[in-house]
């Protein structure tokens, strides 16, 4: 398909950008949960890090759904990936040495490299970026309803 792929209707609003004569009739809308799910399995430390931090203040913003778990997933898992490979270049350093006396690039390098790449291009696809986050005004979060009772409670004597 030609031109730049198109927007979700949530990004458009938060940026400022929506036309309702322009809107996407069969946009697909999934729930949001009311709290973020437990990090999946197989992350590694720091990518189960991400997913609570970032996730959290996704779910807050609304710009994560059900559907944008893999999404999250795959960003957070690269950033892990990417986090390891940096600890053992630091580690070994970026230039090993090779039994015959030669020198090679520390291939955690180039998995870094992929990792960092694949993060970037992640974190735009949320509005995660310096650059993405001019684009994007938040909307303003709705305080939470602690309680049905409290909500009752307050239609009755606001009548």
């Amino acid at each position: 398909m030609p031109g730049p792929k198109p927007k979700p209707t949530v990004l458009k609003k938060m940026q400022g950008t929506y036309r309702s004569d322009r809107a996407v009739s069969n946009e697909a809308k999934f729930p949001v949960p009311s709290r973020m799910p437990k990090p999946p399995d197989g992350l590694n430390e720091e990518g189960e890090k991400l997913w609570r931090v970032i996730g959290k203040q996704l779910l807050d913003v609304g710009l994560f759904t059900s559907a944008d778990s893999v999404a999250l997933e795959m960003l957070c898992m690269a950033y892990g990936r990417m986090k390891e490979a940096d600890r053992l270049i630091i580690l070994e350093g970026m230039v090993l040495k090779s039994s015959n006396g030669g020198y090679y690039q520390n291939p955690y390098l180039a998995i870094a490299n992929r990792s960092w790449e694949q993060v970037r291009s992640m974190l735009s696809e949320f509005g995660l970026t310096p650059a993405e986050r001019t684009r994007v005004m938040a909307a303003a979060v709705a305080p939470q309803e602690t309680d049905l009772a409290e909500l009752l409670f307050r239609q009755i004597n606001n009548d």
